[in-house]
């Protein structure tokens, strides 16, 4: 009989990968006990544009794939990668149930994208699917009533550091490698993925 598995979903646009989200995924992983975390790449995230997205879809999976090399529960998911159209979380949930059919799902997000949830497309398929991982962000959010009760908030400092840092950084000559896992650091440095 198949082990019932503990399953984190992670998604994001990874643009790039970056310290906190390790620190995020690891805190999931030990609070409540996941046997691994799968980092889904978003390919067409319906709220940016592609004009946003700085590095290709290859280049953030390739990013995080090297993030996650020496991190045996962490996997990088292409399941977005490779099916067409905007990537709607309650439809990778499903895809991702049907090829976990015995797991149960924890999806991981921060805190600034929960008190958003209920404006996602099917936020009820998503919450129907998958207990809600949150982790906390600098300020104060005021979260949806239709939300009270149905998360888990990580027990971790909350994180400062966005992918728009990282970026910006790159971009105005500033230091920014100390925000980056070492394997991400050397990919970004190889390819100049950020330095305009």
């Amino acid at each position: 009989m198949s082990k019932h598995l503990r399953i984190g979903v992670f998604g994001g646009t990874f643009d790039p990968i970056h310290e906190a989200h390790l620190r995020i995924a690891n805190a999931a992983l030990k609070q409540m006990r996941l046997d691994k975390v799968l980092f889904v790449v978003a390919a067409h995230p319906p709220h940016k544009s592609r004009r946003k997205l700085h590095a290709s879809a290859e280049e953030r999976l390739a990013m995080v794939e090297a993030a996650l090399a020496d991190e045996p529960q962490f996997e990088a998911s292409r399941v977005e990668l490779d099916r067409e159209g905007p990537s709607y979380t309650a439809e990778t949930l499903e895809i991702l149930q049907q090829q976990h059919p015995t797991a149960t799902l924890f999806l991981i997000l921060g805190l600034d994208s929960l008190v958003d949830l209920p404006k996602w497309r099917d936020p009820e398929r998503i919450l129907a699917v998958a207990h809600l991982l949150v982790a906390p962000r600098p300020g104060t959010y005021p979260i949806p009533a239709v939300l009270d009760g149905r998360y888990t908030l990580l027990d971790l400092e909350p994180v400062e550091v966005s992918s728009t840092e990282v970026r910006n950084r790159a971009a105005n000559r500033e230091p920014y490698e100390e925000l980056l896992p070492p394997p991400v650091r050397r990919y970004v440095k190889k390819h100049g993925t950020y330095e305009s």
